[in-house]
């Protein structure tokens, strides 16, 4: 080979080696421009700074989430310092700092609200107000459902509970209430022993009987007078109603709520 065809050889060769030696190794955050049109060679970061930042980030560990109950705690203590700072130290900037992280504290709240309201509206299991309504015109429908409920379960209560009547002749507030008890009991077959704890007569109830140690066996306690004892004929189990003079209504509706209502069902 003479040496003009050496020269040629190695010119050729010399051509091919320098793309190869261009190529940077494959980088799938390689930016173009960088790396392709400007052709800075293997010895260059042919990364963008976006590109750079991005690979930072994906190879930074995460930070673990702080729980919400530090969170609120951490607001809350910072409002705390800031009021705290503010009446302490009540130049402008740090009653305005107050105010502006206070009005922040408010919009997150009116916020929350706000999401409570829509929520209860299209979940009606969690709408307290179709079991126990709070507008006038709902209240009204309820109160009347619910007296005819009670007025209906009456004449079958009749059948199954009777009322110890509790009282003492010289009880004012007894001789008030006693016609209550006998209307009740005349408007609906409610059967009602009167009970005298002193001995004296009752003009409602002439067939009264005297205290001979009812008043404790029912549950009661103190001698209060007059008092309601309800006593299931089936289970032989005295009920406590209540103390002092009643409406007709109240005695009728705690009635129906001890023997219909489950606790805490209505509330």
């Amino acid at each position: 080979m003479t040496k003009l065809a050496i020269l040629s050889l190695a010119a050729a060769l010399g051509a091919a080696a320098v793309p190869l030696l261009a190529q940077p190794p494959a980088d799938a955050n390689r930016d173009a421009f960088y790396c392709d049109e400007r052709k800075l060679g293997i010895w260059f970061y042919c990364n963008s700074e976006e590109a750079k930042r991005k690979a930072r980030e994906q190879a930074r560990p995460a930070s673990p989430a702080i729980p919400a109950t530090e969170r609120m705690a951490q607001i809350t203590a910072k409002l705390d310092e800031l009021k705290a700072r503010a009446i302490l130290e009540p130049t402008s900037e740090n009653i305005v700092s107050y105010i502006r992280f206070q009005r922040e504290q408010l919009d997150r709240a009116s916020t929350f609200a706000d999401v409570w309201g829509r929520s209860i509206w299209q979940n009606p299991d969690l709408d307290y107000t179709l079991e126990r309504p709070v507008s006038t015109l709902a209240k009204q429908t309820w109160a009347e459902d619910r007296k005819a409920q009670r007025e209906g379960s009456m004449a079958a209560l009749t059948e199954r509970y009777g009322v110890f009547y509790f009282y003492s002749s010289s009880c004012s507030a007894c001789r008030t209430f006693s016609p209550v008890m006998r209307a009740l009991s005349d408007t609906y077959g409610l059967e009602v022993l009167a009970v005298s704890m002193d001995g004296g007569p009752n003009e409602a109830f002439p067939n009264y009987v005297v205290d001979s140690g009812q008043y404790q066996r029912m549950g009661l306690q103190g001698g209060a007078v007059p008092a309601l004892v309800l006593f299931d004929t089936q289970t032989r189990l005295p009920i406590p109603i209540g103390y002092g003079v009643m409406a007709a209504d109240d005695v009728m509706q705690r009635i129906f709520y001890l023997t219909q209502i489950e606790p805490g069902s209505d509330y």
